[in-house]
């Protein structure tokens, strides 16, 4: 039976050790949620357009999906906090550079697309830490990934208009000088926190036994499996096709200013989400997040229907709440129920499969709806996102899981 969690004190989770963590995730996020504006903006500025943009952001995700799988193992290796702060020291290196070429004029695009592949290669070594780090640092790990969840919903929220203001007022640099300022506070809380020692696992192993024994950790779990197996339909049919569609569909029938409206709706519902999770703790999780994951359904839904602002509007709330409520149910459950010494490993599997295919989508997404038409190809992705909760629920692994 589910329950609401009885209050707490603030040092239920407010320790010393989640205070850093927080203010390290919070002010690292602020900075991504900034970079796509400055990127886009950067590249379009030294003259390369939209296929520089393009080839910019490729740049960052095709390191980032090759190498995350390595990033697990050595974050077993070496612990996860180690790579992590060397992460963050190298991203402030490539922000700084990408800085001082903007302020001295237009920089090459060469320069652009290293430095990109340098800063993704960097967040794949950074990404499968943070699975085994929430429990190190707080023992309510569920609210714990709520409260960080909510957290990333104001990122959203503010980052993109912060970022476009900065720009504004002073330069596109600003923005990179801030996010290797955003990455060098993350590696200063990240060294400033005090845990007990981790000894690195597999020394002693060759990697390619390192990324078997991780496999065969993410295989033996039926409930994981199953789930990325949805996630990597979704990536082409539902995340893919999503917002470049979505986008477009919107701001030809009612303007650019309604879809910052309808994109501020969902940074709200991802905050409401998030704060539901804090309080409410379902017996089985991910039963309760597929159930609550219908909800992500009106999303596309309201793009194919051409809804009126109000509709898309309550469609966004509710679709943002109910991706944080699920997204802090598999948070919990693949940090609860996964053995520390494997956890980074098994999550950089959880990662590359839940990320791997959204390109796919994207790049399919256009010439799908040249073909077919965007409302018919979002349409299909409302259809498909029903489907994909029915198949979470039919699972016996999924429905039948319980809270650790």
């Amino acid at each position: 039976m589910a329950t609401l969690a009885p209050p707490r004190t603030p040092t239920g989770l407010w320790t010393r050790n989640f205070g850093l963590y927080f203010v390290a995730r919070s002010v690292a996020l602020l900075g991504d949620a900034m970079l796509p504006v400055a990127v886009a903006l950067a590249v379009r500025g030294a003259g390369f357009g939209d296929s520089g943009v393009g080839f910019v952001l490729a740049a960052w995700m095709a390191p980032f999906a090759a190498l995350v799988l390595f990033g697990g193992v050595f974050a077993d290796r070496f612990t996860a906090r180690r790579m992590m702060v060397a992460a963050d020291l190298v991203r402030v290196g490539s922000q700084t550079v990408v800085a001082a070429a903007l302020f001295s004029g237009h920089p090459p695009l060469w320069l652009l697309l290293a430095m990109s592949a340098l800063a993704g290669s960097a967040a794949a070594m950074f990404q499968p830490g943070v699975a085994s780090m929430v429990p190190r640092v707080a023992a309510d790990v569920q609210r714990a990934n709520a409260t960080l969840r909510v957290a990333d919903a104001a990122a959203q929220l503010i980052g993109p208009a912060f970022a476009a203001t900065l720009i504004a007022a002073f330069h596109t640099g600003t923005v990179y000088v801030l996010n290797a300022g955003t990455f060098a506070v993350s590696a200063a809380c990240l060294l400033a926190l005090r845990l007990p020692p981790a000894p690195p696992v597999g020394r002693g192993t060759s990697m390619v036994r390192n990324l078997r024994e991780g496999w065969h950790e993410f295989r033996a779990r039926t409930w994981m499996w199953s789930v990325i197996l949805v996630w990597s339909v979704y990536g082409v049919l539902l995340f893919g096709p999503i917002y470049p569609l979505g986008s477009g569909l919107v701001t030809e029938r009612l303007g650019a200013q309604a879809y910052g409206l309808t994109m501020s709706a969902l940074g709200a519902g991802t905050v409401v989400g998030g704060i539901v999770a804090m309080r409410y703790r379902p017996a089985r999780p991910l039963a309760a997040g597929a159930v609550a994951l219908f909800g992500f359904a009106l999303i596309p839904l309201s793009y194919a229907a051409h809804a009126t602002l109000p509709l898309l509007v309550a469609g966004h709330v509710i679709g943002g709440g109910a991706w944080a409520f699920w997204s802090v149910m598999w948070a919990t459950s693949v940090q609860t129920q996964v053995p520390p010494d494997v956890l980074n490993r098994v999550s950089a599997y959880e990662v590359a499969g839940s990320v791997g295919t959204v390109p796919i989508g994207q790049v399919l997404a256009g010439p799908a709806a040249g073909v077919l038409g965007a409302q018919t190809v979002l349409g299909a992705g409302a259809a498909v996102a029903v489907a994909g909760c029915l198949v979470l629920l039919a699972v016996p692994g999924i429905r039948g899981l319980r809270r650790a």
